[in-house]
């Protein structure tokens, strides 16, 4: 069968790119290995015999990286039936002492209720929200072009955009104070700004949801999640994040694209250095007249996709031993629930579960949750952890008076000292996965003592679960760190970093590309921009070339 462009993956930015394409006029094909469309923005009911009516988000929940683009309004994905509920508050963050974090839309209100605690870091949060929302501002423009491209990324830029560019790098002080801080640790910038753990845990907590500890140099452009959360701001899709996949099946159907699903692509078909096609699982092939895109990370594309031998060795090398892993992905623990959680101990109020709830006691807590599963060990004995209640937000997710908990626990990968055993070889069993399920839901009882008794059935998905149900490399559903040495035009590596590659035809897409993992579509809409320009180039050249052609022969007759 032939298409003009075959999409390897259809998750969220394979389902954005085919848009962008099937607008502009190409037939799309989309191969996907599941048996639903969406990768990790999929919401399932996932416990469908003992929780019937619970539908789970099985990875992504929180979105706030989409609202830094145009996607939403370019594709009209509100005509497909995409709605977004907006997370006020949008933070809770409970502390062993009594004390919490809770933080609010507003800036205004979420100082007041920090100053009950101290006057001093409410002020510096004020200043800190200012300071990356204009980080956030001044970069933005990069998040939407090719990040190779010059003109794209200027071309981008509005005069609120240079106005808070130049206010961070405008001088040479500030400038040198700019690099300092992007290359530093998330803990030591912290340290500069606040006294307080209630401020600096939850704070912490949401840097390293990047993956790695906050005493990791280099990962500072965490700190950018919680002024996110103030501006634009957090919400989610009314019906689970896998809305935002329904809509955007709807859109590619209604343009005629295709989606197959069940269909695990073995083998991009390569003839003379340029992609023409992929070979599924059974043998069947597809042909792409004008392009394959992956939307699968760089190591599986071109390590196991493609013949060795295709692309250069030391490309080849580089993909295997230059792009990072560090070993820390996370164990998924969903949970159907009689009741919502209620934290007693702190002054509890309904709405502490509207946005994300945050187990993270200090700094020092969050480092060790981090640390030791990047070392290859399950930091269980006190658990740090991230969890939602999405149904107080969005009813539609459980059966009437009943509700839905999503729980993300940082763990290793591969479990030190247990290689070969359990799935793949990491040693991850399901007695294992349900004994450190079990420690963690202990650790949130000691906030919301109601939990245990509340859970009417629960499903606890392992690391090398997750990895296998995704296609995700060691379970990293980012395909790679998100550290600043593999970003913006460096990710996944320099040479492929603008969504081309040495092979002719052959595109990346997903969030081994630039500008990154989360929910943002930015990587699909931009390969599809690179694309189409690359189309447009070509189409050019050809009609050029035809008149050129027919001068000639009615110039020599």
């Amino acid at each position: 069968m032939n298409y003009e462009v075959i999409i390897i993956g259809a998750g969220h930015n394979g389902l954005v790119c085919a848009a962008y394409l099937l607008k502009a006029g190409f037939s799309v094909l989309l191969l996907e290995k599941r048996p639903v469309p969406g990768g990790a923005a999929t919401t399932e009911e996932a416990i469908p015999e003992q929780a019937p009516g619970f539908k789970f988000n099985l990875c992504a929940i929180d979105h706030e990286f989409i609202f830094l683009g145009p996607i939403i309004q370019e594709l009209e994905l509100h005509r497909y039936g995409l709605e977004y509920l907006h997370c006020d508050p949008h933070t809770f963050c409970p502390h062993p002492d009594g004390k919490y974090f809770l933080a609010y839309k507003s800036v205004e209100r979420t100082c007041a209720a920090i100053a009950r605690y101290s006057e001093r870091d409410a002020q510096k949060y004020r200043e800190f929200v200012e300071y990356w929302s204009r980080v956030m501002s001044a970069i933005a423009p990069w998040f939407n072009a090719s990040p190779q491209s010059v003109l794209d990324i200027a071309t981008n830029y509005s005069k609120n955009n240079l106005i808070d560019a130049l206010g961070l790098v405008g001088s040479k002080q500030k400038a040198l104070d700019f690099i300092r801080t992007m290359i530093t640790s998330p803990e030591d910038i912290l340290s500069e700004w606040f006294d307080t753990e209630i401020v600096k845990a939850p704070l912490a907590r949401l840097a390293a949801e990047i993956g790695a500890p906050p005493s990791q140099k280099g990962m500072t452009a965490g700190l950018m999640m919680l002024a996110m959360r103030h501006q634009p701001g957090m919400a989610r899709p009314r019906g689970g994040t896998g809305a935002l996949t329904q809509a955007l099946v709807k859109l590619v159907t209604a343009k005629g694209g295709v989606i197959l699903t069940e269909q695990l692509v073995k083998e991009v078909i390569v003839d003379g250095n340029r992609a023409v096609g992929v070979k599924v699982a059974g043998g069947e092939e597809y042909r792409a007249r004008k392009g394959v895109i992956s939307n699968i990370d760089a190591r599986r594309l071109f390590l196991q996709l493609i013949e060795p031998g295709v692309i250069d060795s030391q490309l080849r090398e580089r993909i295997e031993r230059r792009t990072v892993n560090n070993n820390e992905t996370i164990l998924k623990i969903d949970c159907a629930l009689s009741e919502p959680l209620r934290f007693e101990a702190y002054d509890h109020k309904d709405d502490y579960g509207i946005g994300t709830i945050l187990i993270a006691d200090s700094v020092s807590h969050v480092e060790q949750a981090h640390s030791l599963a990047m070392m290859g060990q399950i930091p269980d004995q006190n658990p740090s952890i991230y969890l939602d209640v999405p149904s107080v937000l969005d009813p539609s997710l459980a059966p009437e008076g009943k509700h839905t908990l999503w729980i993300e626990f940082f763990a290793p990968y591969q479990i030190a000292g247990k290689e070969g055993t359990g799935l793949h070889g990491t040693g991850w069993t399901d007695e294992l996965k349900h004994q450190v399920a079990d420690r963690v839901i202990d650790k949130l009882a000691e906030y919301a003592p109601n939990v245990k008794q509340a859970i009417i059935a629960r499903r606890v998905e392992s690391p090398a679960q997750l990895g296998e149900r995704l296609g995700a490399y060691k379970g990293n559903y980012y395909h790679l760190d998100m550290s600043l040495d593999q970003m913006i035009f460096l990710r996944p590596l320099p040479e492929i970093a603008n969504y081309t590659t040495p092979i002719q035809n052959l595109y990346l897409t997903g969030a081994g590309t630039h500008p990154g993992g989360s929910i943002s579509g930015m990587p699909g809409r931009n390969c599809a921009r690179v694309f189409l320009r690359q189309e447009s180039s070509l189409f050019a050249k050809a009609q050029r070339s035809l008149q050129s052609l027919v001068k000639s022969v009615f110039d020599n007759p």
